[in-house]
């Protein structure tokens, strides 16, 4: 066993590559993963509720759309898929993870449309049409909230944010406290003990 956990940065045991299959939308993807970083072997349960329930971008979306917490890129493929005009940036603090959306990318054929980066590497002048995320529960409220001040505020004035929350991990807490922010979150849709939230400004 190692001490990696999908947050870390520089993962430093095996990568064992491997590959995840899943169909959205009609779609089927093949995407690589490896250990190391979030749902390695497959496509998270709350990931596959978000990817259903959510209304997927239109093909003539434009801009740029942001998946908060990549891991291996099925959000950001799948976006990237469905709306050919757009631009997605994909962020998290896995290099191993970054390095995967962007062989993933490039299996769907849109690696000139995606952006994997650190936090830090995302410039700060860029705002978002939507923004996606199954964000990581598991690195505590206080991280949790702040990684939600820190990206949502850069929501276009007419934007959409898709969130998916278990339950029994806080989903309707954080309801609660992004109402309290100041933000309009309606819960979209709720299935398998996951909250689909919709957030505007």
């Amino acid at each position: 066993m190692t001490g990696d956990h999908y947050f870390t940065a520089e993962p430093s045991g095996p990568a064992r590559p491997r590959e995840v299959e899943f169909t959205v939308a009609g779609r089927d993807y093949t995407l690589g993963s490896a250990g190391g970083v979030f749902s390695a072997d497959r496509l998270d349960p709350g990931t596959a509720v978000l990817l259903r329930k959510a209304d997927l971008p239109a093909a003539d979306v434009t801009g740029a759309l942001l998946d908060i917490g990549c891991g291996f890129g099925p959000i950001t493929c799948v976006l990237a898929t469905v709306a050919p005009e757009a631009t997605v940036w994909a962020v998290d603090v896995n290099e191993r993870a970054r390095a995967l959306t962007t062989a993933n990318a490039a299996r769907v054929g849109a690696a000139d449309r995606v952006r994997a980066v650190a936090p830090d590497e995302l410039p700060a002048d860029v705002t978002f049409t939507q923004i996606w995320s199954n964000p990581p529960i598991h690195i505590g409220k206080p991280e949790l909230h702040g990684l939600l001040l820190r990206w949502l505020p850069r929501l276009a004035p007419d934007g959409v944010a898709w969130l998916v929350v278990a339950r029994h991990l806080g989903g309707d807490s954080l309801h609660r406290w992004l109402v309290e922010q100041g933000w309009s979150v309606e819960r979209h849709a709720s299935q398998k003990g996951y909250r689909v939230l919709r957030v505007t400004r």
